[in-house]
């Protein structure tokens, strides 16, 4: 009779996040997942199909709760500029979390045909909260593409608000 094994999901992919954080994305494979969490390989396998998505998915679940965070702080946010800093703020709280993996040279190489794919939407994503201080759709997805570019790198928000209540 097989084993069964509470919230195995989770397990692995907070596993895998113990690597990533402890070794980096390069030392991370399915294989020392499964011998962690003391499961045979293609148990991660029906789960995962790569270890690429085993990161996704903590950096995912990780990104849903900021973005919860974010949404919450834009409905309360009595300025247009207080908007702004909810979104930039968050941005900023995931990039710091992941940083290693952010800067990991493994990481790079193998989540560059992901980011194209997901850039478009994650973008949209955050422009849903912006459109309550924009005039237009347009304006809103700007104003997300800016504070997305300039949030990674860890700007300082005030010269870039400067900017961008200029445009709202």
């Amino acid at each position: 009779m097989p084993k069964v094994i509470e919230d195995l999901e989770f397990r692995l992919s907070e596993e895998a996040r113990r690597q990533v954080e402890r070794s980096g994305y390069g030392a991370l494979t399915i294989r020392s997942v499964a011998k962690a969490c003391g499961i045979g390989v293609g148990t991660v396998y029906n789960y995962f199909p790569s270890k690429e998505s085993l990161a996704a998915s903590y950096m995912l679940r990780d990104w849903e709760q900021c973005y919860a965070a974010l949404r919450a702080q834009c409905t309360e946010a009595a300025e247009p500029k207080d908007v702004l800093r909810a979104v930039f703020q968050q941005l900023c709280h995931f990039r710091q979390a992941h940083d290693g993996l952010f800067r990991d040279e493994a990481a790079k190489g193998s989540f560059s045909s992901f980011s194209g794919l997901f850039h478009g939407r994650l973008r949209q994503g955050l422009a849903a909260p912006l459109r309550s201080i924009c005039a237009d759709d347009f304006t809103a997805e700007f104003l997300a593409e800016s504070l997305l570019t300039w949030a990674v790198p860890g700007q300082d928000f005030e010269q870039l608000c400067t900017v961008l209540i200029k445009l709202i």
